[in-house]
């Protein structure tokens, strides 16, 4: 008997479109003779299911179901496609434990943690990886330019402390440049991440769990026509050069997949997750994780599943089964 599943996707951040295009991704893919695909919407308060003849249903949020006149429809398990809040901070993962819904993705605490790019660094840096110096600022209270780019130096980056896809984010070179950056990234958080800027070669590492064991993607570098991999960058054809696999010394590979695996493992990751990097002479640091990383046609997992011959329906068949398989 074929089960249903639910394909989480949009959400509340500025990486509605790109979640909306990860989740076709996830429904063309997914195994036909195994599972019934049905893509929910997210918006706010408003959970929508729309039917081929292009009819609209609310989930019933009571118990995650929908009624479509002749049947309720419940679901076996929910596929998170949603970049970004709710989906990748833990608020969705929570709301699904507390029905007893198996979900790909971390659970609600490792969501939450990673989700929150300052916290994850401080945890990340006890595991003895090297991350960049950095402050974070909350929406209201006070700042001082200067104190901050004595903590992380020019250049530094800009950005939403939980968002994604380089979305409301700036490359700061200059002190008088930094309030108005800071600005920019509070219209998309309530808490912004200064970082110091690391110069170098970035690379991208995907891993998933496959026969019982976390397991290294191929590696994928990233070089950007851009000043550096902007939103732009990441989701315009041409504008960004995704080498897989990356073509780095054999070292830096060895240190990257094991890095990975061991971050997978010690922040208690499910499913696929992507680690991203930079290196340089001085080493390896770690700039984020993405927990509900991109599923689209430019994607990088996509890209490294593929590469490593594993095909989409395999890769979303691997984290269903997982899903299924851990308790809830």
């Amino acid at each position: 008997m074929k089960r249903n599943i639910a394909i989480a996707a949009g959400g509340d951040s500025g990486e509605y479109e790109i979640s909306i295009r990860s989740a076709a991704v996830v429904e063309q893919h997914l195994d036909p003779e195994l599972y019934n695909p049905y893509v929910i919407v997210f918006r706010g308060q408003e959970w929508i299911w729309t039917s081929p003849e292009g009819q609209k249903h609310k989930v019933n949020k009571d118990d995650f179901s929908l009624h479509t006149g002749d049947a309720a429809i419940t679901f076996d398990a929910v596929f998170i496609a949603i970049h970004g809040s709710p989906g990748e901070d833990g608020k969705l993962q929570g709301y699904l434990d507390i029905l007893g819904i198996p979900y790909t993705a971390c659970d609600h605490a490792t969501s939450a943690i990673t989700s929150n790019k300052y916290f994850c660094n401080k945890i990340v840096s006890s595991l003895e990886v090297k991350v960049a110096p950095s402050r974070v600022l909350f929406k209201g209270a006070d700042y001082h330019p200067g104190s901050i780019i004595r903590t992380t130096g020019l250049p530094c980056f800009v950005k939403p402390n939980a968002g994604g896809s380089s979305v409301g984010m700036s490359k700061v070179m200059e002190e008088a440049a930094l309030p108005a950056a800071i600005e920019q990234a509070f219209t998309e958080d309530d808490q912004v991440l200064i970082e110091g800027f690391i110069p170098g070669r970035e690379i991208t590492c995907g891993v998933i769990t496959y026969d019982g064991r976390s397991r290294a993607l191929p590696i994928t570098e990233v070089i950007t026509k851009n000043d550096f991999f902007d939103y732009e960058a990441k989701y315009t054809d041409g504008l960004a050069e995704e080498v897989t696999p990356a073509d780095i010394p054999s070292d830096v590979e060895q240190l990257c997949r094991a890095t990975s695996e061991m971050l997978y493992e010690r922040l208690n990751c499910y499913g696929f997750v992507r680690f991203d990097y930079i290196f340089n002479e001085s080493g390896m640091y770690f700039l984020e994780v993405n927990t509900v990383p991109g599923l689209t046609a430019n994607s990088i997992v996509p890209q490294q599943a593929l590469t490593d011959g594993i095909s989409l329906k395999e890769l979303f068949s691997l984290s269903l089964e997982q899903a299924f398989a851990r308790k809830v």
